[in-house]
């Protein structure tokens, strides 16, 4: 056989066995839907495995909710039933049956994240169809690297939500531990349970705090104070006014997320960035937050408020309003993944928030196809097809689900208040 045939040849078989791929994916179906829990002391992670006709070929996403874990397995099941046969190729229009189908939107929390941990395994799938980094669907990369923050101590906790705000020294020492650590960020809850009203002492309080932390690691480092929504409006006000001074990064949920009109009053009032979001589901209940410039920093979770879908639908929206975007994510891993992912395609994100020292099993569970340098803990993209990620899923039998510590919160006078 001469060259030229032997080429023609060639291009003959390679065009049929594209011709054979093309199809197979073409008529692509998904056969069934699987969400596996792993208990990870605070939280239940729920990992939702998408599979498909296609053999080896299943996507990963993750919809984990604190204290509402049967009912995110019972709404992934619920909703699986939408979805089986379809193909998976159609992401948006498989978003829209999630959303709209069975008369009830998907704006509420439980069936949200339900959504969107199907929404993350579809667009991981995505990009193993096309042997691409799912950023690169979403529009290729816009930086070179992203930048991490921590939860004081790494998300352990004991450390985090458990150290008393009036032990300033134990936030200092916190605070050093993460610069050690590589992070040049790092996210403290030093305003502490508050009553809808209150004298100066909580303030002091968190003042006392935050100057600690600023003078033990100095100028450069980036401090973030989050309220975690304990305070009231008024009381909120007067804990940002009081922390000004510190240069915060920014300063979080100062009060219910609910409360549109009083957080645009609070940032107003300050020159401190104001950030809020993670509570909220789907771009309408972003959409005030914007109309009212309430917030410079909103903070979507990728795992709740509708997934990639629906989060690019909403930093499009921040682009317009040139607000930045630092997604909450304190979650597992396939929430991590999907987040970074989110962020080199994403021109108004900034920073991603990153839980590493919740469980000292948590590499086991999951392979990663990103990398973080520890100096400085930044991410370079990933260089896999989708997510990049794979579950193990003997290591997630090792940690069947068990009920999460309850957080019950009450005043001083017995009332109930936010945690």
């Amino acid at each position: 056989m001469n060259n030229v045939l032997f080429y023609k040849v060639t291009c003959i078989n390679s065009c049929v066995r594209n011709e054979q791929v093309l199809q197979q994916i073409l008529n692509m179906k998904i056969t069934s839907i699987e969400a596996l829990v792993c208990h990870a002391k605070m939280r239940n992670w729920i990992f939702v495995k998408v599979l498909t006709d296609q053999a080896g070929l299943w996507g990963w996403g993750e919809a984990t909710l604190e204290w509402h874990t049967r009912s995110v397995v019972g709404a992934i099941e619920d909703i699986s039933q939408l979805l089986i046969g379809e193909d998976p190729n159609r992401i948006e229009h498989l978003w829209q049956m999630m959303y709209r189908q069975h008369f009830w939107h998907g704006n509420n929390i439980v069936r949200g994240t339900a959504m969107s941990g199907i929404d993350i395994a579809l667009w991981d799938i995505a990009g193993k169809i096309h042997n691409v980094p799912c950023y690169k669907l979403l529009g290729g990369r816009v930086r070179d690297y992203i930048r991490l923050y921590c939860h004081l101590g790494g998300g352990k906790m004991e450390d985090f939500y458990q150290t008393n705000p009036d032990n300033a020294k134990r936030f200092a020492e916190l605070a050093e531990s993460a610069v050690a650590d590589g992070f040049t960020a790092f996210k403290s809850m030093a305003v502490p349970e508050t009553m809808p009203l209150e004298g100066l002492k909580p303030i002091h309080y968190a003042e006392a705090c935050v100057r600690v932390m600023r003078e033990a690691v100095g100028d450069d480092i980036d401090i973030m104070v989050d309220c975690h929504a304990r305070p009231s409006p008024r009381m909120g006000l007067q804990f940002a006014k009081a922390l000004e001074p510190y240069g915060l990064y920014f300063f979080e949920e100062p009060c219910w997320p609910e409360s549109a009109e009083d957080i645009a009053l609070i940032q107003r009032a300050v020159k401190t960035p104001i950030a809020t979001g993670e509570r909220l589901v789907g771009i309408h209940a972003f959409r005030e937050l914007f109309e009212k410039r309430a917030a410079s920093v909103i903070q979507p979770d990728i795992t709740h408020c509708g997934g990639l879908s629906e989060c690019r639908r909403i930093a499009a929206l921040a682009e317009a309003y040139r607000v930045a975007i630092a997604p909450h994510n304190p979650q597992g891993p396939v929430s991590t993944a999907a987040s970074i992912e989110f962020g080199f395609a994403t021109p108004s994100y900034i920073i991603c928030e990153n839980v590493h020292n919740d469980v000292p099993w948590r590499e086991d569970v999951v392979s990663e196809g990103f990398t973080v340098e520890k100096k400085g803990r930044t991410v370079k993209p990933n260089l896999y097809p989708g997510l990049g990620v794979e579950i193990n899923e003997d290591e997630v039998k090792k940690h069947p689900f068990q009920q999460e510590v309850l957080r019950r919160t009450f005043y001083r006078d017995g009332s109930v208040g936010d945690w």
